[in-house]
């Protein structure tokens, strides 16, 4: 959406009772906020909800039915409608869309049965949606990389890689359009068991593995998948899918890569040292080593999303809340964390911005692509109702925004558009 020094960025807005989209607009000169239209609740089953898929260029809401995979334009988005989280892939105009499945049983009643949950490729040809297949994989919350071609390693060959949070898995799918034998098609499961952690000591599916946090480099070729049940990294190759070693990696929850694809970040935090303050943490995985080279603990931090800036120099660390009673109380929840991404592994803070509150578990951010023009970074306070505007060269806080009203439970962005991305 991006246009010399414009910009729009959609947010939606999640109060669990209901959820609304907000589009934040930059004409060059100042910001303004347009809501959409709220329409009242569909009424259906979970499974069933109308499913946003993102924004047009005309401001309308693309909303597909779950049931019939009909994609329409609509001025309003249903206030019960389903939010996917999305992966784009950045070979082509498709997005997967993931659903994590039933909450009881991590399964897609609607797609998959009691078989699994689902994930839906959307091709956006920036005028219209089409969905172009879904596919069936394991139950539960799903992280999403792709596999292709490097210069080091021409045989990678391009797929996708879907990890299974409540299956302790990752399905393998054939993402090479050239390739009709295997497109869009699972080729493989990976059981990330490792049997001495087990129960028994036996190889199984479903296991506690609870894959979250997946990451592939370029430089070494290699899928590196976090259990977070093991607290260790499982090295994959992705030509023969099999896990060649394992790495461990306490206290982290999420993995993210390094823009030089050398380095892994791990982001975790230790609720039990202290019964009044959580130690958010940081942890630098060297690929070339295979091993843990530096940690930072963040006294009365919990680390909730983290992102490079498009020039690659800066690291990101948004913060929010966890836990209860002091620990919760002592938090830092109206800070974002600037670290210098250009001395790795060293880990040196550069600047805390001060922004709104998040008393809330998720407080996710996005950028503007770099295109000649002035970068700007946006990070939301859900608590507030509003969305910071920082200058992504001085990190300098530009305005603060109203967006909605107090208390989000969960902000979601949207990237269906090029020109902004994030987490």
């Amino acid at each position: 959406m991006q246009q010399s020094n414009s910009w729009a960025v959609v947010c939606h807005l999640d109060y669990t009772s209901h959820g609304s989209i907000s589009i934040v607009r930059y004409d060059g000169k100042a910001a303004s906020v347009e809501r959409l239209d709220r329409y009242p609740a569909s009424g259906l089953e979970a499974a069933r909800r109308p499913v946003f898929l993102g924004i047009a260029a005309d401001d309308s809401a693309v909303v597909m039915d779950a049931a019939t995979k009909a994609v329409s334009q609509q001025d309003g988005l249903p206030e019960d409608a389903f939010v996917p989280y999305a992966y784009r892939d950045p070979d082509h105009q498709r997005i997967w869309f993931m659903n994590d499945g039933d909450e009881d049983t991590g399964c897609d009643a609607l797609n998959c049965g009691d078989k699994g949950a689902s994930v839906m490729i959307v091709n956006n040809n920036k005028k219209a949606a089409s969905i172009i297949k879904t596919l069936c994989v394991g139950r539960g919350h799903h992280v999403t990389v792709f596999a292709r071609p490097t210069d080091k390693a021409h045989g990678i060959p391009k797929r996708a890689f879907v990890s299974n949070l409540e299956d302790g898995t990752v399905s393998v799918i054939g993402n090479d359009d050239a390739d009709a034998a295997s497109y869009l098609k699972i080729l493989d499961t990976i059981n990330l068991c490792q049997p001495d952690k087990e129960e028994g000591g036996k190889m199984t599916v479903p296991n506690s593995a609870y894959p979250h946090g997946m990451e592939f480099s370029p430089v070494t070729g290699k899928i590196y998948n976090l259990c977070n049940g093991y607290g260790s990294i499982s090295v994959i190759d992705p030509v023969t899918n099999r896990i060649e070693t394992t790495v461990p990696l306490e206290k982290s929850s999420n993995l993210l890569l390094s823009p030089c694809s050398r380095f892994l970040i791990g982001k975790g935090a230790d609720r039990k040292a202290d019964p009044e303050h959580v130690i958010g943490q940081l942890s630098v995985v060297d690929l070339q080593k295979n091993a843990v080279v530096k940690t930072l603990d963040l006294p009365d931090v919990y680390p909730s999303v983290y992102r490079f800036s498009p020039d690659g120099t800066r690291l990101y660390i948004t913060t929010a809340a966890t836990g209860k009673g002091p620990q919760r109380d002592n938090l830092k929840k109206e800070s974002v964390l600037v670290f210098d991404a250009t001395v790795l592994p060293e880990l040196k803070q550069l600047k805390e911005i001060r922004v709104g509150r998040a008393d809330c578990g998720r407080r996710p951010l996005a950028f503007t692509k770099l295109n000649g023009a002035r970068p700007y970074v946006f990070f939301p306070n859900p608590t507030d109702g509003t969305l910071s505007i920082v200058d992504g060269k001085t990190d300098a806080v530009l305005s603060t925004v109203t967006i909605g009203e107090p208390n989000i439970e969960e902000l979601l962005f949207s990237f269906w558009q090029e020109g902004v991305y994030g987490a």
